[in-house]
């Protein structure tokens, strides 16, 4: 995650030349972004991060070699790995899901207008997920849960306390730490506490596959 006042980090992955150079070209003219390299296929992109130490991987899904799914799922399980937002062609399969589900911190569609691409990298470099709420539900209405799923997702949900659960709700919700406090009447510190140990518990690694799994698990 950046640190308060320094510049956002950024590794652009795209298989699209132009499509790379019309993000850096944007990153770079934004306040607080620096484009730090650019990939071609997510095999490149898992070299160049552990090169370049970005703190955000803007990740095309569809690439040759190595996809953006097997590129987010080998990058999030670094030690200290890079937030992965996901910036592709919306379509009907389940690839967004399955980004997600590899430990994105959310998704664009190429055609969200720069100064939203510039706010997504922004929000997720302090830790908040971009998530469309109209897109998350479409794509989470098109994947059937399965039986074996839906066990998991509640075995799951079952290693959690009451309050921890609380949270974990709240959190598929799209809750803000701060909504949470809010709501259950706690401060802002023991929410993310809670949330830390809901992420161990669920071995997990960011919120939105918290969301993911409670939809699995009919609670959400």
């Amino acid at each position: 995650m950046a640190g308060v006042n320094t510049e956002v980090r950024v590794l652009i992955v795209d298989d699209d030349a132009l499509v790379r150079a019309g993000l850096t070209m944007m990153l770079d003219g934004a306040g607080g972004i620096a484009v730090v390299g650019e990939a071609a296929d997510g095999d490149a992109a898992i070299g160049m991060a552990d090169a370049r130490g970005p703190d955000i991987v803007l990740m095309d899904i569809r690439m040759p070699k190595v996809n953006g799914i097997t590129a987010t799922r080998r990058l999030r399980a670094r030690r200290d790995p890079p937030e992965v937002v996901v910036l592709t062609t919306f379509d009907t399969d389940e690839n967004i899901l399955h980004a997600l589900r590899a430990g994105a911190g959310g998704f664009l569609l190429k055609d969200t207008p720069p100064a939203q691409i510039v706010n997504a990298i922004r929000k997720v470099a302090a830790g908040d997920p971009i998530l469309s709420p109209r897109i998350t539900r479409k794509l989470m209405d098109k994947m059937a849960t399965h039986a074996d799923d839906y066990e998991r997702a509640r075995t799951s949900f079952a290693r959690l306390s009451d309050r921890e659960h609380e949270v974990a709700l709240a959190i598929a919700r799209g809750n803000t730490n701060a909504d949470i406090a809010a709501e259950l009447f706690m401060s802002v510190a023991t929410v993310k506490a809670h949330v830390s140990r809901v992420l161990t518990k669920l071995e997990l690694s960011n919120r939105t596959q918290i969301a993911l799994l409670a939809h699995d698990a009919g609670q959400a």
